[in-house]
């Protein structure tokens, strides 16, 4: 019995890349659509009606991401902080002649400092924090006892300086209003004065029912309010406290390495100079303000002048009292 030879496996060839199907999501034409056809806002696009059928979307430029304004503040505050006010502590402490007393000295403030700093990071959030709290729970009472037309009026002195008429005002504060009533339940018309929003919470079915409804929008809107969460006091002390202490070594640096204080005093004002000028231009392109070398090298400047008049104040007091002790 002969064995018989296994044939060659078949090949097939794949397609090439023009011939597949791309399959794009369906575009919804604004002007002509059918009758009777609800449109997904998400798909809706006039692209059928350019002359060039480009996408708004495709028009738009990638944007830069910055960083968080809330990081950039504390980092500034640090910084600038750090920069200016052991500078003047080590240029006062130079006139003792020894580079190691100013070394001392210096590290102690920085220490200490830097805590303080930290600390008042951390409290400053915290007030935040509890103000937006208490004016919730008052926010959320005044919504509950009004009438609609108290908050139509209210809707209305947010969204009627920006253009939108008194119609649509009407229209957003009964959505708003019936959202919250949804959301809270009966609770809503409960003009009892022990009622919270830690009671409210409970009851709802939605994770983030603290940013929808009436409440939230007046909030938001209209006193430019929003919640300061937990994790923010703790990075806003560890941004503040690090950049203190990071923004002081700097102009201490050169009393670790020159034994003569004087000496060392003329190589801090350099090093010092020189960092709040890199500090203003990374500065400038962190918050968006630099677009231009122009912008840039402004930011350089108006930042070595306002850490220089700073410190030179502060080390022409230090000589001042000195000279008159």
């Amino acid at each position: 019995m002969s064995v018989s030879q296994s044939s060659s496996p078949t090949i097939v060839p794949l397609p090439r890349h023009a011939d597949r199907d791309h399959h794009k999501p369906p575009v919804w034409s604004i002007t002509n659509a059918e009758s009777g056809t609800s449109t997904p806002l998400t798909a809706k696009c006039a692209m059928t009606t350019r002359p060039d059928g480009i996408c708004c979307k495709d028009l738009i430029k990638e944007e830069r991401t910055l960083i968080d304004p809330d990081v950039v503040r504390d980092v500034v505050i640090g910084l600038s902080d750090g920069l200016t006010v052991p500078f003047a502590l080590t240029a006062g402490l130079s006139s003792l002649g020894e580079s190691r007393l100013v070394v001392l000295g210096g590290i102690a403030e920085l220490i200490a400092g830097a805590i303080s700093m930290g600390i008042g990071g951390f409290l400053a959030s915290q007030s935040e924090r509890d103000h937006f709290r208490y004016l919730r729970v008052q926010t959320a009472q005044r919504v509950r006892r009004s009438c609609a037309g108290e908050m139509e009026r209210e809707v209305e002195q947010v969204l009627g300086p920006i253009g939108v008429d008194e119609k649509t005002c009407r229209s957003v504060a009964k959505c708003l209003r019936d959202v919250e009533i949804e959301e809270f339940g009966d609770g809503f018309g409960s003009t009892s004065s022990s009622t919270t929003i830690s009671d409210t919470e409970t009851a709802t079915s939605l994770k983030w029912a603290k940013e929808v409804g009436l409440t939230a929008f007046l909030l938001k809107f209209g006193q430019g309010l929003e919640e300061i969460p937990d994790r923010r006091m703790y990075v806003s002390a560890f941004t503040i406290g690090m950049g203190y202490l990071l923004g002081g070594l700097i102009p201490l640096f050169p009393y670790f390495f020159i034994p003569r204080a004087h000496v060392a005093l003329l190589y801090s004002c350099i090093l010092t100079g020189i960092v709040l000028l890199i500090f203003g231009a990374v500065k400038a392109r962190v918050t968006g303000s630099g677009d231009t070398a122009g912008s840039y090298i402004w930011g350089a400047v108006s930042t070595l002048m306002v850490g220089g008049v700073a410190a030179g104040a502060a080390f022409g007091i230090v000589k001042a009292l000195e000279g008159s002790g």
